[in-house]
């Protein structure tokens, strides 16, 4: 048997040292070992939740299959694991030192199959050379110091071209960017978060992390009928339900106004929000209040929101965060006003969501300027090429042909969930985000707007909203 016996101390709260390490996902972000860990077992991390970690040996690999065989919250953690050439117990207990202070006692057995003890007695001094490493690892992901995201060089050479941009949109786009990211260990217990479109594809995923991660979250949905299903998902999934549901349909400017004043009535203010609902219509239809519905739900009514919301998100302590979900399609459309709003003779729907998606992204930029004083961070994201329920029905040719190389629904959401969680992606503002990087906003010089363009998009938004004559609808 070879024993590994290591202590850290961190300046962080027993509960989310105990919230982080109980999740053996996280094991590649601190383990020197680890390449790919993965949850075998739905519902929330309990006793007898089931992990798959596989590790790199040498220039080979071997998998571990653990189980949580003792769950005491904030205190202790126990979980065994088997391997083809040993089995693994690894003993972790946690001890308040303060407020903002836990210490980390890590204890790991590892025991070889009959036979084997030589090779054991080779190896202890590599085994516990790899316990210190990761320890250490663990120390620094809990210390959470990362830097302000960039663009690393391979990114920027990437989207300088096309072709090799576009690759970054599939799975493998993420699996590769997934090589560099730093550690995720920020512990959301007591922050806000409003999250719309919250009931499927990249919003759920979404609000299983969140939850997962401590949040208080609000989910805006349009559909009642399947507001139950929803939280008994993602109830079965961490524990928890969302703790509010707001219903409102976001592509009528009367609900969303309504929505922000029920918001506000409420009193509660908002550390994050995320600006997500959204269809790709490929029918022309104008809605009850006389706009094409694409410019509605995709572009007027994120702007109507967050402006009207700006009072819940302005000077907080901690930066409050607006995330606002793109797609790559604004890869194609370059911001002409006159043209956001398309009429029935000249439309087609993914033409009219990419140029809501290019508008929603120079409105993030402009925002991020504006609100910089208000200690607000305001930043987009666009998830890839991800198998939705959306791409599904929306885009059935595309995802025949694509369908190979598409991102899991998780794998979609991941940045969004990192530019609500992260605590360096507090400190960028104005930027566009793909894999937990900052992107160019543009493939192509011919997509590039006029600066008098930009300038007018803010006052188009007004003129255009106010046009609709909303309190005679309403």
């Amino acid at each position: 048997m070879i024993t590994l016996t290591e202590t850290i101390e961190v300046p962080r709260s027993v509960v989310s040292c105990f919230r982080y390490v109980a999740d053996f996902r996280t094991t590649v972000e601190w383990d020197a070992t680890a390449v790919e860990a993965n949850k075998l077992t739905t519902g929330p991390i309990d006793q007898g939740t089931l992990f798959s970690v596989r590790c790199k040996a040498g220039r080979g690999h071997f998998n571990l299959a653990y189980e949580i065989t003792e769950f005491t919250p904030w205190q202790c953690l126990t979980l065994e694991g088997r391997g083809r050439w040993f089995t693994a117990k690894d003993v972790i207990t946690f001890e308040s030192l303060g407020d903002d202070l836990t210490r980390i006692h890590y204890v790991a057995e590892f025991t070889f199959r009959r036979g084997l003890q030589r090779l054991a007695k080779r190896l202890e001094p590599g085994f516990k050379k790899m316990g210190r490493a990761s320890l250490k690892g663990l120390a620094r992901a809990l210390t959470d110091e990362n830097p302000p995201p960039e663009a690393s060089r391979d990114t920027q050479r990437r989207d300088s071209k096309l072709a090799t941009a576009l690759t970054c949109f599939t799975r493998y786009g993420y699996r590769r960017g997934q090589k560099t990211w730093r550690p995720m260990t920020a512990d959301m217990a007591g922050k806000h978060v409003v999250l719309t479109g919250a009931n499927a594809g990249l919003g759920f995923a979404t609000a299983v992390s969140l939850l997962e991660a401590g949040a208080a979250l609000t989910v805006v949905i349009r559909d009642p009928t399947k507001a139950a299903a929803m939280q008994h998902a993602l109830k079965a999934e961490t524990g928890r339900e969302a703790d509010h549901v707001e219903l409102a349909d976001l592509s009528l400017l009367t609900e969303v106004s309504a929505l922000c004043e029920r918001l506000h009535a409420r009193g509660q203010s908002i550390d994050v929000l995320i600006n997500n609902a959204g269809a790709l219509f490929n029918d022309y239809a104008e809605t009850e209040e006389g706009i094409e519905r694409s410019a509605a739900l995709l572009l007027l009514s994120p702007w109507k929101l967050t402006e009207s919301l700006l009072p819940l998100l302005r000077d907080h302590a901690g930066t409050a965060r607006v995330i606002n979900v793109v797609s790559g399609g604004m890869y194609t459309q370059k911001l002409r006003c006159d043209e956001l709003i398309m009429t029935a003779d000249k439309y087609t729907g993914s033409v009219a969501y990419a140029r809501a998606k290019r508008a929603l992204t120079v409105l993030t930029e402009l925002w991020a300027g504006a609100w910089a004083e208000h200690n607000i961070a305001v930043n987009s994201m666009h998830p890839g090429w991800a198998d939705t329920p959306g791409v599904q029905s929306a885009l059935p040719g595309f995802r025949r042909v694509t369908k190979r190389v598409l991102r899991s629904p998780a794998e979609g959401a991941d940045t969004m969930v990192w530019l609500a969680r992260a605590t360096e992606a507090g400190k960028v503002s104005g930027k566009l985000f793909l894999d937990r990087e900052p992107r160019t906003t543009h493939l192509r010089n011919r997509t590039k707007e006029r600066p008098a363009e930009r300038a007018r998009l803010l006052d188009w938004l007004t003129e255009t909203y106010s046009g609709l004559n909303l309190n005679d609808k309403a």
